[in-house]
């Protein structure tokens, strides 16, 4: 094995290893924090604050909204991971919209039109976000048209093996 390739195998471990201890866990895992009483009324206790609801589908819906909503202070972190002061109001009224009655897709229309599309991670389909998704596919279609284009018109290379032969028998003769 060749000592550079050694040394770009080790790098690319030891970048790996740092991703790997950097990166937060995943939203998904059940760490123990969610539990239920016996009274029926089931409680979220994933944050400093404690979010009683008496239908198991309300607490259900309240994970999966907090999961779907980003922090708009934090960088690409929902409301669920976010300890910032904003992400705690949000998640505050998330709850208080699904006590109310609203349904999932009214408390995610009323957090878009309070923060923006940004809030969600899965954007509208919008003139401006169709162009972002086919701009770099006409771009690669038009350098693959370019490439061949310039591969087809190429002025092809004479035999020179022929030539130097031919210089090579004249430098002889002489």
């Amino acid at each position: 094995m060749k000592i550079s390739t050694f040394k770009s195998f080790s790098a690319l471990f030891a970048a790996f290893c740092f991703l790997a201890l950097c990166l937060p866990a995943s939203a998904q895992e059940d760490n123990g924090n969610n539990t239920a009483s016996s009274t029926g009324v089931s409680h979220v206790k994933d944050y400093d604050e404690n979010y009683a609801f008496e239908d198991p589908k309300d607490r259900k819906t309240f994970l999966e909204l907090t999961a779907v909503l980003r922090c708009p202070m934090c960088q690409n972190q929902n409301i669920a991971d976010s300890d910032a002061m904003i992400a705690h109001d949000m998640r505050r009224k998330v709850y208080n919209l699904l006590k109310e009655g609203n349904s999932k897709q009214d408390v995610i229309d009323f957090m878009k039109e309070r923060y923006g599309d940004f809030v969600y991670y899965q954007p509208p389909v919008t003139p401006v976000t169709v162009w972002l998704w086919a701009l770099p596919v006409i771009f690669a279609f038009v350098m693959m048209g370019v490439f061949i284009y310039r591969r087809k018109t190429e002025v092809p290379q004479q035999d020179i093996a022929a030539k130097l032969d031919a210089a090579d028998k004249l430098l002889k003769d002489e």
